[in-house]
Formats: structure tokens, sequence, C-alpha cells
């Protein structure tokens, strides 16, 4: 059984999570803002803009439906596309699964406010915490994504004509860069390298011929199981 926390033992590990997914707001705020303007453009009201990011939060996800009821798709279609973009949350889940302690109500709120970044930072850093990740740690990281994105989401809506292009401005290199920072400390030995480069490789090959979230969940399927073939193969040795 799952006992809940006391307050003064959660907020400081929440507080560590949102404030290490802040570097990624530089990189988050134009996306939100994009998101607002294409939604805008595709005929959606202000309310029905925020809405989405309110409960829906996942930004390609987002992208896509507004060009899809801008192209007259059916609710469906509509739902069937950001299923398929948001596939390897499915691996998210399993991972975080295995690393905190949640109960069930705790389970549902991490699922909802997942993301990629908050996923990658709790991973790297949730370990380095005192008695290791934890439920508030993050919870932090999740919703300080959260709230920038809705804030931006909405500025975007409202003021989206007069904002300069986002990507006249050259910032979405900054969340490449961010993961591959998050990567580059996992990278311990030759089987981590092998690992890794086997599912980039996987990956850009997958890219040409299946929507990004089935791409990250095969090829995050195909690494694990390549991994755990090298580990397996190193103890028979």
């Amino acid at each position: 059984m799952v006992t809940a926390p006391t307050p003064s033992a959660f907020w400081p590990p929440f507080w560590r999570g949102f404030r290490a997914l802040t570097p990624l707001w530089l990189g988050l705020i134009p996306f939100a803002v994009a998101y607002a303007v294409t939604a805008r453009a595709a005929g959606l009201s202000v309310l029905d803009t925020q809405l989405m990011s309110l409960t829906v939060f996942a930004g390609a996800s987002q992208f896509a439906a507004a060009g899809l009821f801008a192209g007259g798709a059916s609710a469906l279609g509509i739902v069937a596309t950001t299923f398929l973009l948001n596939a390897r949350h499915v691996l998210y889940g399993l991972s975080l699964a295995r690393q905190v302690p949640l109960s069930g109500a705790q389970r549902l709120v991490a699922a909802q406010f997942l993301t990629d970044e908050a996923y990658g930072v709790a991973v790297v850093h949730g370990p380095r915490e005192p008695g290791g990740l934890s439920f508030a740690f993050l919870l932090g990281a999740e919703l300080s994504l959260y709230l920038v994105w809705n804030a931006a989401t909405l500025a975007g809506a409202l003021a989206g004509e007069v904002l300069p292009d986002p990507e006249a401005l050259g910032v979405g290199v900054i969340f490449p860069l961010a993961f591959l920072g998050l990567l580059v400390p996992l990278l311990v030995d030759r089987r981590a390298v092998l690992v890794a480069l086997a599912s980039g490789l996987g990956a850009w090959g997958l890219a040409r011929v299946l929507p990004g979230g089935l791409v990250v969940l095969a090829s995050g399927v195909g690494g694990a199981l390549l991994g755990a073939w090298l580990v397996t193969r190193r103890g028979q040795a």
C-alpha cells in the first residue's frame, strides 16, 4: 500500500521537479504560441483553443488536431491520429511504474500531465533525489510545463496576429538539444552507447514511414530488447 507523504515532505521535491524544467520554458513558450495561432487560423475559438491545452496537453497532437479540424476530418479520425502520435507514452508509463511507487489516484494524475520532457528529467534527475524518484518530484516537473504551456497558449490565442513567427526565431532546436543533454549522462558504458546509436538510427529510418508516436514506441521497444539481450549475453559469458 502506498502511503501519502506529509505536506512538509511533499513540497521540497515538488519544487525541485518544478525548477528542473524551467530551462525548457524558452523552447516551450513559442511552441505553445504557434499551436494557438494554428488553432485560431483553423477556426477554433479562443475558448476551444485553450480548452484543448487544458485537457489534452500534448503539443504535437494539438497541432495535428487543429490541422485535421481545419480540413474537416471526422472526430474518429482526429482521435485516432492523436492516439498514434502519443503511443510513446505507453513506454513512459511502463518505465515510471517500475521506478516510483504510485497509488491508483497518483497514476491517473501522473498520466494526465506526463510529457516527453517531464519523463526525461524525471528519469535522469529523479534517482538523484533523496530516497529516489517520487510522485512529488514527477508532478512538479509535469506541472511546470503545464502551467507555462497554458499561459503561452492563452497569450498566443489572444495576440497571435501581432507576434512574430516562432519558427523564424529558431527556437525549435531547443528541445532536441535539451534531450541530447539528458541522454549524454546516461551513456556510461559501451552497451548504453550501442543501444542509443541503434535506437537513434532505427528511429531515423522508421520516421520515413511511420507517425512520430509509433516511431518512438517501436524504436524504444527495439532498444529495450537490444539492451536486455546485451545484458543477458554478458551474464551468460
